[in-house]
């Protein structure tokens, strides 16, 4: 059976969630480097949170510019973070990331 877009769509909000949360993938360049996602994809993947009630911020770094930073989730409104973690497997099998 094959999955809907929107379940997709949801699974890639709610990973690259946990991505930044957990630390593992707090930047652009490094969310396309944990999933393989396009620049695209992974930004309009972040602008879509708020879809969601995840509260993601961008964060600049101390004395850079040019957007040097990092993301962080503030709050995830309504989401579970713990189902995540516990579904993480499944949630990344169905997105075929590694």
């Amino acid at each position: 059976m094959q999955t809907s877009k929107t379940r997709t769509s949801f699974y890639r909000r709610l990973y690259v969630a946990w991505l930044i949360d957990s630390g593992a993938a707090t930047s652009v360049p490094a969310l396309m480097s944990a999933t393989g996602m396009p620049r695209r994809t992974a930004q309009d993947t972040l602008a879509a949170l708020a879809e969601l009630d995840i509260d993601c911020v961008f964060e600049q770094d101390a004395g850079e510019r040019n957007n040097a930073g990092h993301y962080r989730i503030r709050d995830w409104g309504p989401i579970d973070r713990q189902w995540i973690a516990t579904h993480l497997p499944h949630i990344k099998h169905t997105l075929g990331y590694p």
